[in-house]
């Protein structure tokens, strides 16, 4: 049978086309379905590592830490310094003009309790790790860290003051969980 448009018809009045599409959609809903089913390993592969993760936060145990004391942890395969700043160190740290700093910024913009500082202990110049958080350590001119390999100092809020370094100590993204630990990450 043929209709006015020249298409044929079968006997039950459907057009013929309407198997073909069907198994044309079939096939390629099955084809996307397989592509997406080994695509699938490529792409999870490039997620980060359990061990990774675990390593994104960490938490520390700070109410060991005498005021004036400074502790160095690891995170994320860094040096992290946390230091419990005396009010001395904290009136320093304060007291500096925006115009005697490489890289201006206030204490306030550093801490989230003044008598807390975190930071990055990595200098900002060639990637070394400043000295000043062990017991008898040099802290360099300002009482803070310092980076013996090119000079550079660091003040009692960890921004460079003096030497090569073109940025402050950088300060990690971290919350205070209770008044004794410390999350970083």
């Amino acid at each position: 049978m043929a209709d006015t448009e020249g298409t044929a018809k079968t006997e039950h009045g459907h057009d013929g086309e309407t198997r073909r599409d069907f198994l044309q959609l079939a096939t390629g809903a099955f084809a996307a379905v397989g592509l997406a089913a080994a695509a699938w390993p490529f792409i999870e592969q490039m997620n980060p590592a359990a061990d990774t993760l675990a390593l994104a936060t960490v938490e520390v145990d700070i109410s060991a830490i005498e005021v004036g004391q400074a502790i160095r942890v690891k995170w994320r395969g860094k040096p992290v310094f946390i230091r419990h700043r005396t009010e001395a160190e904290i009136e320093a740290a304060k007291a500096v003009s925006n115009s005697d700093m490489i890289d201006p910024q206030a204490d306030a913009d550093r801490v989230q309790k003044p008598e807390w500082l975190v930071l990055v202990g990595v200098c900002t110049h060639l990637g070394c790790i400043p000295l000043g958080t062990s017991q008898g350590e040099t802290k360099g001119d300002y009482n803070g860290w310092f980076c013996p390999c090119h000079g550079s100092h660091y003040d009692t809020s960890g921004r460079i003051r003096k030497g090569p370094a073109p940025l402050n100590l950088e300060v990690p993204q971290y919350t205070f969980i209770s008044d004794t630990v410390v999350k970083i990450g």
